[in-house]
């Protein structure tokens, strides 16, 4: 009988027969041995899967090794199993629910019982996880029934994971046991535990079971490891930065927003200087919108409920939105999507195929309720407003339109000097998720695939994370330490049309069904806001910047030339003051620096006299002294360049 073989394609494209049941560590093998000895997973059609299981079917390949997305995740699952074991060793009666990898590590959630457990134990369970992970015990895969599984946990005691196998169907479930730890999970898995060289467990926190504020609270302890203790290192260093820029802090010493409680929580009132910085970014957005044929619109913050139900959002969405309110024997919803209000403008009246594209955009203000746990400072509130377009086209025009958008977000985000990661994101198998004709997402998929293709795009397909009304490209960014963030978004949509019954009058005269963009680059204002205080640390560029320059006589005789100085500078449209207050220069200089101003202008008798100013540039110092009309024209054209402060400049 000859021998079966399957066919899987590579990353670079290149295509390779093997045969079946090959396993994902051989198939590394054939690479290289280097590889193969720092393979972590393998990922077939995206799935993640481990390395010693069996390859039967054609399909795209990765090997995962530490570098790669899928690695990381199969290394933290595996630390969460790690740590649940050593919390066992130290505490046999406690009790497991949940240990997910995480975008940054890895958390348990965990019944500590009669036991207390505090920040003092963390670093005895530490030392146990490093001790355990010398042992290089291997993550053996078994397969149970259903009734086994339950009855192992009902033996045991632990209610936590007999509620999780209760609700799962019929059939084949998997435990995963390392050492002395067993446990109910899927996969994937290291090898085994050596691999895991350091790790640090970061904070405690109190989780309800399955979220239900009615059970009983568990311990949640967050960690995250690492294959070196190097990288360890780098990461609590990233950590110390990250909290020195946490917009919380800064936007509060900035004066960029507050959150106040007679307003309520997660609704921040903008203040004057969040205010400038705010709609220097719209006027931003605005004229590159206008430029690339873009029509404004306004739409109301709150609109009949039916309107939600046309479109899908509702009750799709409705664990996060408002409930509706009774106006004049009818329902009304405050806004959560201004996508509905778009497709009414666009049907308000015919159109015809010269007319397409219909680019539509507005700065609209959406309500969406978050949880008060969830709550963050500007990036998780319950009213934001979306840098919202919606732009209707027609086949013909969709691969044209879907092109010119990703262009804009990439000049948007090379403006703040922020690298992009870029990820197609379909739909998985689960059809509840999803409406329209699977015909339609398919074209879909195939058509922003070929755009990215022709575009030259670096990309990752990534299964399950589409809209509910059709693909889309997601625009991750990586800030000034390294952080990910994902921000703009490219949606194809060939739902709403039906929905909402959108037409355009083709050039037969016969009625046709537009195809709809939606995009949003800054995503959201409050939230974008909220990334750039901490890529910049507040130190923003020159045009963004809410005082760009602070003008400070070195004494009162002064004030005069100071004021002067002040007023041509805001007759050239740039945002200056004045500090006339009765302090010494070096005070003045040290407040300027403490409020981020980017440029402070110091003048006395000699300024005065020859018409100059002594220029101080924020954490550069003395940059010279110059003309101050040549300085005022040096600073209107890095306003009108958007150069970038020099902290964040790479050359």
């Amino acid at each position: 009988m000859s021998e079966e073989f399957i066919t899987l394609t590579f990353p670079d494209g290149t295509s390779r027969q093997f045969p079946k049941n090959i396993t994902g560590k051989e198939v590394a093998e054939t690479i290289s041995q280097g590889l193969a000895r720092n393979a972590l997973s393998v990922t077939i059609n995206g799935t993640i899967m481990d390395l010693d299981q069996p390859v039967d079917e054609d399909g795209k390949i990765s090997i995962n090794t530490w570098e790669s997305e899928d690695g990381q995740y199969t290394f933290w699952h595996s630390s969460a199993h790690l740590m649940a074991e050593a919390v066992q060793e130290l505490y046999p009666d406690a009790k497991f629910g949940i240990g997910p990898p995480i975008e940054n590590g890895f958390y348990y959630d965990i019944d500590f019982g009669n036991e207390s457990f505090g920040q003092a134990q963390l670093e005895k369970v530490e030392k146990k996880i490093i001790e355990l992970a010398r042992q290089k015990s291997t993550f053996q895969k078994k397969e149970v029934t259903k009734k086994d599984a339950l009855s192992h946990y009902h033996e045991i005691g632990n209610e936590y994971k007999t509620d999780l196998i209760s609700g799962l169907e019929e059939g084949t479930i998997t435990f995963y046991q390392q050492g002395n730890f067993t446990d109910l999970c899927r996969g994937p898995h290291l090898p085994d535990t050596s691999p895991i060289k350091a790790v640090k467990l970061t904070k405690l926190a109190g989780a309800y079971w399955r979220g239900d504020v009615n059970s009983k609270q568990l311990t949640r302890i967050y960690g995250i490891s690492f294959p070196k203790q190097k990288l360890l290192d780098e990461y609590l260093l990233q950590v110390e930065e990250a909290q020195k820029r946490d917009h919380k802090k800064l936007g509060k010493e900035l004066g960029i927003y507050m959150i106040d409680s007679m307003v309520g929580p997660g609704l921040p009132l903008w203040l004057p200087n969040g205010t400038l910085l705010r709609r220097t970014l719209e006027q931003f957005l605005r004229e590159e919108q206008k430029q690339r044929g873009y029509q404004e619109v306004i739409t109301p913050h709150i609109a009949n409920l039916n309107l939600y139900k046309t479109s899908g959002h509702y009750p799709y969405y409705k664990d996060s939105q408002y409930n509706p309110m009774e106006v004049d024997d009818d329902e009304y919803m405050l806004k959560p999507m201004n996508c509905p209000h778009h497709h009414r403008i666009y049907s308000n009246e015919l159109r015809s195929y010269r007319d397409l594209p219909v680019r539509l955009a507005e700065f609209g203000t959406v309500y969406r309720y978050e949880q008060s746990g969830e709550l963050n400072g500007l990036s998780r509130v319950r009213g934001f407003t979306q840098d919202d377009a919606h732009i209707y086209c027609t086949h013909d025009q969709l691969k044209g339109e879907i092109k010119n958008v990703i262009e804009l977000t990439q000049f948007v985000f090379s403006t703040f000097g922020m690298p992009v990661d870029i990820r197609l994101s379909y739909r998985d198998e689960n059809d509840e998720k999803y409406g329209g004709d699977m015909e339609y997402w398919e074209r879909a998929q195939k058509e922003i695939k070929e755009v990215a293709d022709d575009m030259g795009l670096e990309y990752k397909i990534v299964e399950g994370e589409a809209s509910f009304y059709g693909p889309k490209i997601d625009f991750i960014i990586r800030d000034a330490i390294g952080r990910k963030w994902q921000l703009g978004t490219v949606q194809v949509d060939y739902v709403m049309p039906e929905r909402f019954d959108l037409t355009y009058i083709g050039s037969d005269n016969d009625k046709h069904r537009p195809v709809i963009i939606h995009r949003a680059p800054f995503g959201s204002m409050e939230r974008f806001v909220s990334i750039l205080i901490e890529h910049f640390a507040g130190d923003f560029p020159l045009w963004l910047a809410p005082v760009q320059a602070k003008v400070l006589p070195i004494s009162d005789d002064f004030n005069t030339y100071a004021e002067k100085c002040t007023v041509k500078l805001k007759s050239a449209g740039l945002r200056a003051e004045t500090d006339t207050r009765s302090e010494k220069i070096d005070a003045k200089i040290r407040d300027a620096e403490t409020s981020k101003i980017p440029y402070m202008l110091i003048v006395g008798e000699r300024e005065r006299e020859q018409n100059t100013v002594s220029v101080r540039r924020h954490k550069s110092g003395d940059i010279g002294t110059f003309p101050f009309a040549e300085f005022m024209d040096k600073m209107t054209k890095e306003t009108i360049t958007r150069d970038l402060p020099p902290s964040a400049r790479k050359d």
